[in-house]
């Protein structure tokens, strides 16, 4: 499958709970070992857990060397104090990180992907960008309405 199948899916697994996040984004995040799907994860209802940590849990120990497949940017810290997304996707060692756009949130705007690329990970950024736009449109215009 290609990098756009992939986000597909990682945006369909974050389309079924549009709209029930609370405040957060709708995230879906799709983890690919060797071409093949080793977890799946979606913003849980009220905005927690995380995709990406939904998707590691999933994956377990076969996320060494994956490439993970996030409809957003990584968080960079955590409200709650705890481990940062793009923390955890450090830890696991994922590899390569495809986001489909880029987060605007202070806890992301940039942080996560440079967090990722500072540990050796493969960024790309860009794919299904406008369909992930699209999916959070409204967190989008409420960051923009506190931003400014």
């Amino acid at each position: 499958m290609s990098d756009e199948a992939f986000m597909r899916a990682a945006l369909d697994l974050a389309a079924v709970l549009k709209g029930r996040t609370g405040p957060n984004p709708t995230v879906g995040c799709i983890i690919v070992k060797d071409g093949v799907v080793v977890g799946r994860g979606a913003t849980g209802e009220g905005g927690r857990p995380h995709a990406e940590e939904v998707a590691l849990d999933d994956a377990g120990a076969r996320t060494e060397g994956a490439t993970a497949y996030v409809t957003l940017e990584p968080c960079a810290q955590r409200s709650t104090g705890a481990a940062s997304c793009s923390q955890r996707l450090v830890a696991a060692r994922v590899a390569r990180v495809v986001i489909a756009v880029a987060d605007p949130h202070p806890f992301a705007a940039g942080a996560g992907i440079e967090r990722l690329r500072a540990a050796g990970a493969i960024v790309e950024i860009g794919v299904l960008e406008a369909d992930a736009a699209v999916l959070n449109g409204d967190f989008f215009a409420q960051v923009a309405k506190q931003s400014g």
